[in-house]
């Protein structure tokens, strides 16, 4: 799927079973959420924290879930996350063309 095909699937889904999309401030603030789940299970898989007894968590979820919302966003503000993504590459493409491999940290 494309992220062009993305945008419009979600669209999709919130017109057949989400009635509306939410305002933007509550879009903002489940991203928010979202991102602090996702958080939450990389400090408990690749940091120092643990899983309490019995807890599942799903990597693959939490980040369908961030995406899932991100994309609503992107749709409700107008914003083609295609040409974004696009446009912020060659951003880093041009700014950064050197800077991550002069960078002595990032030599193994």
């Amino acid at each position: 799927m494309t992220v062009k095909e993305a945008q419009e699937k979600v669209d999709q889904w919130i017109r057949e079973h989400g009635v509306r999309y939410f305002d933007e401030m509550t879009n903002m603030a489940m991203l928010t959420e979202e991102v602090g789940e996702l958080a939450s299970i990389m400090a408990r898989e690749y940091g120092d924290q643990s899983f309490k007894e019995g807890e599942q968590a799903s990597l693959d979820d939490e980040m369908g879930d961030v995406l899932f919302v991100l994309i609503c966003i992107a749709n409700q503000t107008g914003v083609d996350l295609t040409r974004a993504l696009s446009d912020n590459l060659e951003k880093k493409s041009q700014r950064d063309k050197n800077r991550h491999k002069n960078n002595p940290k990032l030599r193994s």
